[in-house]
Order: C-alpha cells, then structure tokens, then sequence
C-alpha cells in the first residue's frame, strides 16, 4: 500500500509564495504520473498540475506561470511552488499519485489528506 504525506501550507499574503511538498511511501517500485488538485467550499475537486514519470508538465489555465510543479524520483516526492498566489487559490490541496497497479495493465490512484492554503490580506 501506498501512503501520501503533504506537507507545507498555510496562510500567506497576496502576491506571496509558498511551496508544498508530497512524499509517497510503501510498497513503490515505480510512480507514474503526480500531480496536485485543490477544492474550494461548495466546489468541485479540480486539476492544478501534474507531471509524468519523464518529467512533462501541464497546468491548468488558471495557475500557468505562476506555479511550478516538479519531481524527485529518487525520494517519491512532489512538488508545487507557488508564486503570486490570489485570493482565488485558498483551498485545500491534495496531492495525488498513479502507481501501476498488480494487474500491471492499468494504474491505481492514491491521494493524500490535504493540505489548507489561504491567501488574504
């Protein structure tokens, strides 16, 4: 089994930074892609960044050029630094990481318990 640990919120000012982290543990062979989602109050669960096992990245509209997301393989860890945060970004943020999984033809998702990000004067 696999457990994620977030680590790294808290409350910051607009146009400040913060930088989470997200380390995987237990039975891990490989990793394949991870990423980072966040949810409002009343809203639903959305993608903010993900990156494969290669290194490729993506990001939702919204963060693009501000955040960064990156990888350390050989800790199974994952990071997202945000800068110029927004009023707009206070949510909780949860990590989350596809392993392949026992059948070996697909993936299994594992998710951490989320970490609280506030931004506000």
């Amino acid at each position: 089994q696999v457990q994620l640990v977030e680590s790294g919120g808290g409350l910051v000012q607009p146009g400040g930074s913060l930088r989470l982290s997200c380390a995987a543990s237990g039975s891990i062979f490989s990793i394949n892609a991870m990423g980072w989602y966040r949810q409002a109050p009343g809203k639903q669960r959305e993608l903010v960044a993900d990156i494969n096992s290669g290194g490729s990245t993506n990001y939702a509209d919204s963060v693009k050029g501000r955040f960064t997301i990156s990888r350390d393989n050989a800790k199974n860890t994952v990071y997202l630094q945000m800068n110029s945060l927004k009023p707009e970004d206070t949510a909780v943020y949860y990590c989350n990481a596809d392993l392949p999984d026992r059948t070996g033809w697909g993936t299994a998702a594992y998710w951490g318990q989320g970490t609280q990000v506030t931004v506000s004067s």
